[in-house]
């Protein structure tokens, strides 16, 4: 539906665009598991996995694996769509892709897990479905380093002597040639697009806030991986962290909460509820959607806001930390209550974005500022000495080591994140406002036409 709608928005061939929006090819295979059932007796269970590529007009194509029950075919055709959108929107030179294996991973012990990512990746590995330069999976929900980790040894087995065998996975521990600053980058990312809106006076003005992050009370739902470090980026930047909402229940406080503090009430307890330092808890996790904010983060699921709860909810601005939180139809709500939606395909795309960074870094076998954090730093001291010799000022140590410091590759990557998301957002607000669209659909009209532009020039398209 958002695509059609975008599309509506073009000039583009009905043909090329009917062509862009089918999946490419899906992979679905079963994973034969033994494990030790609860009567102590050895049983198999067979377990159904997949694969999905949506676009190849970029290779290589790009996306997350994700482990959980409700794992299926439609669900990894749809994100994979949405990968290839997501890339073209802010402009990753990826086609799209995602996985995924329908498996509770709390249900199963590390070693189970293990088994069975590796088998995984053996089967992918042997239909040549992945690699550095065909199909790059990365974390999603109920995976992380270490199964990335599992991949890309597993990989290098099947690959002995490929050098740039560990450019198969992104998300990898720093360790096996992951890259700094991944841990946090879709929930820094999600801040980027925030602060982007909100730097935005036309735009603020017509949601009755001002302009600016500091100050504006925020909701987060689900306080995992992108959740946390959106919450934290929000809070050390001056903004009031009002709601918090985990699965089994939330909690919020007018005057704010310290996300560090329930995050690690969280970790001990294994639960948020009975959370002390709040004015209110919720046993109803969805609660929190509904709460009086200005800025709502639903970084869970997809389907968190639907037809039953979007004139429900207070906030001005909804960042969509996780992919496909709202439904078509609940947007349409909240577009007539003037809410600010930023979609899940530019709010979200800082994970896929240092993905990239990290796919570079690992075809290039050296760390980003090894070449050039020490002749910088000594650029800089030489720079401060002359301005401290003309204004005769001694800076204080702190101020020094400010103005002296060489970029880390976090900085770098950082610093990559930020203009990545600055530009692909002018981009964005420009269509939204010459077409006269929200900025959702302008998000997916700037992805098409880089997509239809791809094809074009490849030739593929007659």
């Amino acid at each position: 539906m958002y695509f059609d709608k975008a599309a509506n928005s073009t000039l583009h061939e009905p043909g090329l665009l009917q062509f862009i929006k089918e999946v490419d090819s899906v992979y679905e295979f079963i994973i034969p598991h033994e494990r030790i059932d609860k009567n102590g007796k050895k049983v198999v269970q067979t377990i159904r996995a997949y694969r999905a590529q949506h676009s190849h007009h970029r290779l290589p194509t790009k996306g997350g694996i994700r482990y959980d029950t409700m794992v299926n075919r439609n669900e990894v055709m749809a994100l994979a769509s949405l990968m290839t959108f997501k890339c073209a929107c802010v402009d990753v030179p990826f086609g799209g892709a995602k996985g995924g294996i329908c498996i509770d991973p709390a249900a199963h012990t590390v070693e189970e897990i293990e088994r069975v990512t590796r088998r995984f990746a053996a089967e992918l590995i042997q239909r040549g479905v992945i690699g550095p330069a065909i199909d790059v999976p990365a974390p999603d929900y109920g995976t992380g380093p270490r199964e990335m980790s599992w991949i890309a040894h597993t990989y290098q087995t099947f690959h002995p002597n490929d050098i740039n065998a560990f450019g198969v996975v992104t998300g990898k521990p720093v360790s096996q040639n992951g890259i700094r600053g991944r841990a946090e980058a879709t929930g820094l990312g999600v801040f980027y697009s925030v602060r982007e809106a909100c730097a935005d006076a036309e735009l603020m003005k017509s949601v009755g806030l001002k302009t600016g992050i500091e100050g504006k009370r925020v909701v987060v739902q689900g306080l995992g991986n992108v959740g946390y470090h959106a919450a934290k980026f929000f809070e050390e930047n001056g903004a009031i962290i009002v709601g918090i909402g985990e699965r089994d229940g939330a909690v919020y406080d007018p005057n704010g909460l310290d996300v560090t503090d329930v995050k690690t009430y969280v970790q001990a307890k294994k639960t948020i509820l009975g959370y002390p330092r709040c004015k209110k808890v919720l046993e109803n996790a969805q609660q929190i959607l509904e709460a009086d904010c200005d800025i709502l983060v639903p970084a869970a699921l997809e389907g968190q806001i639907t037809l039953k709860n979007a004139s429900k909810i207070q906030a001005k601005i909804i960042a969509e930390g996780a992919n496909g939180p709202t439904t078509p139809g609940a947007s349409e709500i909240l577009e007539k209550q003037g809410v600010i939606i930023i979609p899940d395909l530019f709010c979200n795309a800082g994970g896929v974005t240092v993905s990239y960074f990290e796919w570079l870094k690992n075809l290039g076998h050296v760390q980003f500022g090894r070449l050039t954090k020490k002749a910088e730093e000594k650029g800089k001291r030489e720079m401060v000495r002359h301005l401290q010799l003309l204004t005769g000022r001694e800076l204080k140590e702190s101020e020094y080591q400010t103005l002296t410091h060489g970029s880390s590759e976090r900085d770098f990557v950082y610093s990559g994140l930020e203009g990545t998301v600055h530009e692909a957002w002018e981009n964005i607000i420009k269509i939204s406002r010459e077409k006269n669209v929200n900025l959702r659909t302008a998000a997916y009209v700037s992805a098409i036409d880089k997509i239809t532009l791809s094809y074009n020039e490849l030739g593929i398209w007659p």
